[in-house]
Parts: C-alpha cells; sequence; structure tokens
C-alpha cells in the first residue's frame, strides 16, 4: 500500500465506511468485522491518480494533429471544431476521455473545455473532477459579451455541480484573450469564488507575441483587424498585471518561465499543471520541474489533450516527468527528484494543485475513499519497491479495480456504467476529421 503521506506499506490495509476512509495501516494491526477482500501478492493499492489537465472533449482528435508547428496545429483545430465536430461528438469524447482516464487508474480530473460535455461526463461516471468553462476573445471591444456568455454558460452548468464535480472557468491563453478579457474574468471568478485555469508560458510563438507583438499569432490577430503590442514582459508577468498570480488559479505548462516567475508562482500559490508528454510533442521543451518543486509550489501532472497526446496515463507522464528533470538536473548539477517524489506529483500534488488536497490525493483517515489497485505483471517482477514499479514501469502494473468516494468504478478493467458503443462513435468522428484534412490538403 502507498498511503503517500506516509511510507510504502507491506501487506497493509485501508478501512472505508461510505465515501471515507476511517483507517490506513498495516494488515496485522486493522481492526477486525466488515467485508475483508484480500487484493492479491503483486498487487499495490495507492490513492486515485490525479489527472491536473485535461480536455476531454478532444478526445477524437488523437493523432489528428501529427507534426504541425504550434501556430498551425491550434488554427487547424479551432477550425475542424467549428466546422466538423457536433455536440454529441463532443460528449461521446468526453465520455471515452473519462473512461480512458478510469481505467489507467485517474479518479480527479482538471479540465478545461469550450462545452459542457466534460462536465456532464464526468457526472455520468461518476469520477471526481473541476470542470474549467473556457472563454476566448482577443480583441478587447468584444470581452464584455465574451464575459457575458461565459456567465450564461457557467450559471447552467452550476445548477448541476455536485460534490464530486465542481465548476471553474478559463480563459484559454494570452494568445486567444485579451488583457481586457482577462481582468473581467478574473474580477467575477473571484466574486463567485469560482478556481481559474489558463494556459501559460508555453511556447515561443507566445512569447514572441506577448513581449514583442510579433509571430504568427500577432499576424493573426492583425489580419483580423485586431491591434497587437507588447503586452508584458513575459507571460507570468502579464498574468500578474491582470489580477490572476493567485491562489485560486491553476497555471498549465508554464515551459517558458525564468526564476522569477517560478518564485511567484509558487510565493502566490498558484497551482500547477506540468504536462510533459505533451510539452515535448509539441516541441515546447520541458518545464523546470525540479525548480517549481524546490520553490514550493503546488504542482500535479497532466496529460493534456490527445490532440497533443496519444493516451491518457499519469504513470506514463511521471516516468516521462522525472526522467527530464534527472537530465537536467545532471546538466546543471541540482538535486535529482526521487521517484516517491514523482508520484507524489501524480496523487497529492495533483490534488494540491486544483486544491482538492483536504480531500483527496492521499490515503488519510477522513479524506474520500478514492482508491486505485494495480497488480503488477509477474514478468515485471521482482518489484520490491511499489513505487519505482508503479514510475520507471508502468506498462507492468494493470489497473485492475478504481473506487471513486466508496463507489466502485473500475471492475476487472471494464468502466462501470459505460457504453462500448461510444468508443465506436468517437472512431467515426475521427474518420471524419481525416476526410476533412485530406480535402484542405488536396486544395
Amino acid at each position: 500500500m502507498v498511503p503517500v503521506a506516509a511510507p510504502p506499506i507491506a501487506d497493509g490495509t485501508v478501512i472505508t465506511e461510505r465515501d471515507r476512509i476511517v483507517w490506513v495501516g498495516p494488515r496485522a494491526h486493522a481492526p477486525k468485522g466488515g467485508r475483508d477482500e484480500a487484493l492479491g501478492e503483486r498487487s499495490i493499492l495507492t490513492p486515485g491518480l490525479v489527472n491536473a489537465h485535461t480536455h476531454l472533449e478532444l478526445t477524437m482528435m488523437r493523432g489528428f494533429l501529427e507534426d504541425l508547428p504550434f501556430f498551425d496545429w491550434v488554427r487547424t483545430l479551432t477550425r475542424v471544431r467549428a466546422e466538423v465536430v457536433r455536440p454529441e461528438d463532443a460528449r461521446d469524447a468526453a465520455l471515452l476521455g473519462v473512461a480512458e482516464g478510469l481505467r489507467s487508474g485517474i479518479t480527479t480530473f482538471g479540465d478545461t473545455g469550450d462545452s459542457s460535455a466534460p462536465f456532464d461526463a464526468l457526472r455520468s461516471l461518476g469520477a471526481r473532477g473541476i470542470a474549467y468553462r473556457e472563454v476566448f476573445g482577443p480583441d478587447p471591444a468584444e470581452a464584455a459579451a465574451a464575459l457575458a456568455r461565459l456567465q450564461a454558460s457557467v450559471a447552467e452548468m452550476r445548477k448541476d455541480a455536485t460534490p464530486l464535480v465542481r465548476v471553474g472557468v478559463s480563459p484559454h491563453a494570452p494568445y486567444s484573450v485579451s488583457n481586457a478579457l482577462f481582468s473581467a474574468v478574473a474580477t467575477w471568478a473571484a466574486k463567485e469564488a469560482l478556481p481559474v485555469a489558463v494556459h501559460l508560458a508555453e511556447s515561443a510563438e507566445e512569447d514572441a507575441l506577448v513581449q514583442r507583438g510579433e509571430g504568427p499569432f500577432a499576424d493573426f490577430l492583425r489580419s483580423r483587424g485586431i491591434a497587437v503590442a507588447r503586452r508584458a514582459p513575459g507571460s507570468v508577468p502579464l498574468l500578474r498585471a491582470v489580477g490572476l498570480v493567485r491562489p485560486d488559479t491553476l497555471v498549465i505548462h508554464v515551459v517558458r518561465a525564468g526564476a522569477e516567475d517560478i518564485r511567484a508562482i509558487a510565493n502566490a500559490g498558484c497551482g500547477v499543471a506540468h504536462c510533459p508528454v505533451s510539452n515535448a510533442k509539441l516541441g515546447h521543451g520541458a518545464a523546470h520541474l525540479g525548480a517549481f518543486v524546490a520553490a514550493g509550489a503546488r504542482v500535479g501532472l497532466g496529460s493534456d489533450s490527445m490532440a497533443s497526446n496519444n493516451e491518457m496515463d499519469i504513470l506514463a507522464e511521471a516516468r516521462v516527468a522525472l526522467l527530464q528533470q534527472r537530465v537536467r538536473a545532471a546538466a546543471e548539477g541540482s538535486a535529482p527528484l526521487s521517484a516517491r517524489a514523482i508520484f507524489r506529483l501524480a496523487t497529492l500534488g495533483g490534488a494540491e494543485a486544483l486544491r482538492l488536497d483536504a480531500e483527496v490525493g492521499s490515503l488519510e483517515v477522513g479524506k474520500q475513499a478514492d482508491l486505485a489497485v494495480f497488480s503488477v505483471d509477474l514478468a515485471g517482477a521482482p518489484a520490491p519497491d511499489p513505487v519505482a514499479a508503479l514510475v520507471f514501469a508502468p506498462a507492468r502494473a494493470r489497473v485492475t479495480r478504481v473506487i471513486v468516494a466508496g463507489v466502485e468504478r473500475v471492475q476487472e478493467g471494464r468502466v462501470q456504467g459505460f457504453d462500448p458503443a461510444v468508443a465506436g462513435r468517437v472512431d467515426a468522428c475521427a474518420a471524419r476529421l481525416a476526410e476533412w484534412r485530406r480535402a484542405q490538403l488536396a486544395r
């Protein structure tokens, strides 16, 4: 058993009552009574994993945008969503995304979406999370109208919010949101006690826009008649200027952040969603994870969307994150992180980033009964260190059971309540996307 907040326990036991953990410790000392289930000799019991950043409604885009420059990637994604993807496609994609996450041991999601599909999918399949409703608007003249649309969407979602699935807001990114809209969302979200998520300091193209008013995003905005000028010395100073460097903000990516930026984020108590595979796949680089951890930032791991990643596997993200950090540490002569430290980011760290750590992220008395059971493949034995087995050889650890708030959501790899026909419909949508792209290339 890996409690996270304490060292691993061989032959450990966790006792739950309804949706809460009431006892954690060695099996030999466990109180008797109730239903007793043995998980098997090569099983590892952990808290449910936390995926601090997803775009569940984009699950149909797995493999669709391969090898495009970032600006082209963004523009193609935006166009195909407007021209091909229907609301029912987004709903199916979000359901498939939640099911994929649950099957890999994820119980908590921090999702940013342009519709209520992720929010509905989390509720439907009994997962936990925050659904950050996105807002876009690079033209300052349209900030008031964009805010009004966001307010209406959030009001509808909040009617169906539950203790497991909450609502937040996401002014998307500096290249898609004006300073005026950032400020308006910051003021309104604070008044409404809504958590905020922002894609930040992700790419060289974003730097060119923010710092110099140049680059492909600047050219595109000017082509739409939107005035562009230098906005700030960097994306983190920009976010500070609009009032969003604060404890209820989750900053996503922050690849291009210097020492002063990292200190500002950590000191303000912002959450950080580190997405190592997506950052590398899009060619943005590797965020300075070790510096964020050393500064005391609240860091979790995220998969990002299947448009910029090809699987939702937080243990795989942990492995890549740790290896990247050790390469950087060796080059800089700094201290490498341990497997246990990186596994903490996949669980309690992610909960801290989303400000859900009072409820989930570790096996502790009083916390929610969110549990994941991994069975280590015999071909992967011996595995004397359970955390090293999960982090360094995640493919050898198969999820057999997942429990959210005391309710079993995955049994022997099968997601309870998930309609298998959804996968076929998502595949059909993906085929339409591929046909659309072939038609575009033929022009």
